[in-house]
């Protein structure tokens, strides 16, 4: 399999540290998440939108966004509940990832630790920080209670959140009045087979 990756986005590292947790082995093509220009050159046909992650599987079939490829690999494994209502609450969690936490934490990491431009975003961060923050504040509220996201145990949900989570002090999002989730990131870091996101 080939992922074409890039090594710090938080979206292609879910797609790692799953398959480094599977035991299975794949090859990547490192895609630079400032330079763009070369996106549609290298994926083409395989993604439509040119993002990465894209993976290509063996007999050669393309699957792109990281969450449809965590479930393409995780479903049928202990990742994925079997659980009807379960199965669902994944799905929550990741929607919320993808429409609430990725387009906070992740764009404010982004802008200031990699985007070389952080005073272009000068206006939006204040908003972009608070509605980080206030995914923070919904994850520490369900952590508080539960070990992990979904059903007492580890799961492609928890690797959705944590991929940006654990890295979200290079936004200056502060983690230290957040105890459950610290917890939580610890008890993810120690799962069998976890690969850090440089690693």
């Amino acid at each position: 399999m080939l992922l074409y990756d890039s090594a710090v986005s938080g979206n292609c590292y879910k797609v790692r540290l799953l398959l480094a947790q599977l035991g299975i082995a794949f090859e990547t093509v490192e895609l630079d998440v400032v330079d763009r220009s070369n996106r549609a050159e290298l994926l083409g046909d395989l993604n439509p939108a040119h993002r990465v992650p894209t993976l290509v599987l063996d007999d050669g079939r393309p699957l792109a966004e990281s969450n449809a490829i965590l479930w393409y690999f995780g479903d049928g494994t202990d990742y994925v509940p079997t659980d009807r209502y379960e199965r669902a609450q994944v799905l929550q969690w990741q929607f919320f990832e993808q429409y609430q936490h990725e387009p906070t934490i992740a764009v404010v990491r982004f802008w200031i630790a990699y985007s070389g431009r952080s005073d272009d975003f000068a206006a939006e961060l204040p908003g972009k920080l608070a509605g980080g923050y206030a995914c923070l504040d919904a994850m520490e509220r369900h952590l508080a209670a539960n070990e992990f996201f979904v059903g007492g145990r580890y799961s492609v949900a928890d690797i959705s959140l944590y991929a940006y989570t654990h890295v979200a002090h290079e936004g200056g999002f502060d983690l230290s009045g957040y105890s459950a989730i610290r917890a939580w990131l610890d008890r993810v870091a120690v799962q069998p087979g976890h690969v850090p996101i440089n690693g």
